[in-house]
């Protein structure tokens, strides 16, 4: 990065500082620990002959346990695209007006995420409901490991609240579909997309956006025949650039699908059964009759519903690793051995 010239690329020099990013997000808690770790040693040493020094003892003993924890939880994030980015898309499904609604909320708790994280945002497609919410969104999570994070929040959400679009006061049950893909670089020679495979449609941008929106047929729409994904953008007023942000969508859609069938063939050589995937219920959060929210998968469970749509989901993303890791691969290893 020092070297002259290094900013003449522009795209090629903020790849480099993403994969920087990566690693440091490896090697500096991995530094930290050992640091620690040399610290405690000597502190050791010193509260043998010391007996006022336990406290600080016992404190850096617990530090260098999270430390540790932390390491092993980062060790959890080996498959092969974890370490990409990711792409986050969000759909309404029943639940009417409540749903759309919902919808946003859930587009506002992961972008809430990412931005404690100072992780970067940017959207790709939106479609507003004419009365509330949303119908879809699809929005790009930019930062080290944001898809090994998110990968496990594919699936439906579901939602119990009293509906405040219903003027008895009536409880009222939505969802909304959550799909989680790594975003793929265009020379990524593994995704290969031939045009007599893909159908494009061409159509008005709707909703907010000013009056070119609606005057110009610039949205994309690409369906991908061997797979039947179908991806549409709409977000900027360019055709060329709405059909790049679709054919990126479409690549990684079609990754996240591969790594699926991956995931399955492994599943069935060990003779179990794959335990969540995108029409499964995984995620409960309630407003009504009590505030909590509950993973179907792991038992995880937070009671504070505003604190979760704040974007507090790390415990929701940590217990899911450590979930998948404890119910595949591992176990699965030793009943080989």
């Amino acid at each position: 990065m020092g070297e002259p010239g290094f900013w003449d690329d522009n795209a090629r020099a903020q790849a480099t500082v993403a994969e920087l990013k990566t690693v440091n997000s490896i090697l500096k808690p991995l530094e930290d620990a050992l640091a620690v770790a040399a610290d405690l040693e000597a502190l050791e040493e010193l509260a043998r002959e010391e007996q006022s020094l336990e406290p600080d003892l016992a404190a850096e003993a617990d530090r260098l346990e999270k430390l540790v924890d932390a390491l092993e939880l980062s060790s959890l994030l080996s498959g092969t695209h974890d370490g990409a980015d990711a792409i986050v898309s969000i759909n309404a499904r029943d639940g009417g007006t409540d749903a759309n609604d919902w919808a946003e909320m859930l587009l506002r708790m992961y972008s809430s995420w990412a931005a404690r994280r100072d992780f970067s945002i940017e959207l790709l497609d939106r479609q507003d409901d004419a009365v509330a919410g949303i119908q879809s969104a699809t929005i790009a999570i930019r930062g080290p490991w944001a898809y090994g994070h998110l990968r496990g929040e594919t699936g439906i959400h579901r939602l119990v609240r009293i509906s405040p679009f219903n003027a008895e006061g009536k409880r009222q049950t939505s969802f909304a579909a959550v799909d989680v893909a790594p975003e793929i670089a265009d020379d990524d020679a593994d995704i290969e997309l031939r045009d007599e495979d893909i159908r494009e449609d061409v159509f008005r941008a709707s909703g907010a956006g000013g009056q070119h929106v609606n005057k110009t047929s610039s949205a994309i729409r690409l369906t991908h025949f061997p797979t039947g994904i179908v991806v549409q953008c709409q977000s900027e007023r360019s055709q060329h650039k709405n059909r790049a942000t679709a054919i990126k969508m479409l690549r990684s859609r079609i990754a996240r699908l591969e790594e699926e069938k991956r995931e399955a063939e492994q599943l069935a050589r060990y003779k179990q059964q794959p335990k969540t995937g995108f029409g499964s219920q995984i995620r409960n959060y309630f407003l009504h009759p009590d505030q909590r929210v509950k993973d179907q998968r792991t038992g995880h469970y937070v009671g504070n519903f505003q604190s979760v749509l704040d974007g507090n989901i790390d415990g929701f993303l940590d217990a899911y690793l450590r979930w998948k890791a404890s119910g595949s691969a591992p176990a699965a290893a030793a009943d080989e051995a």
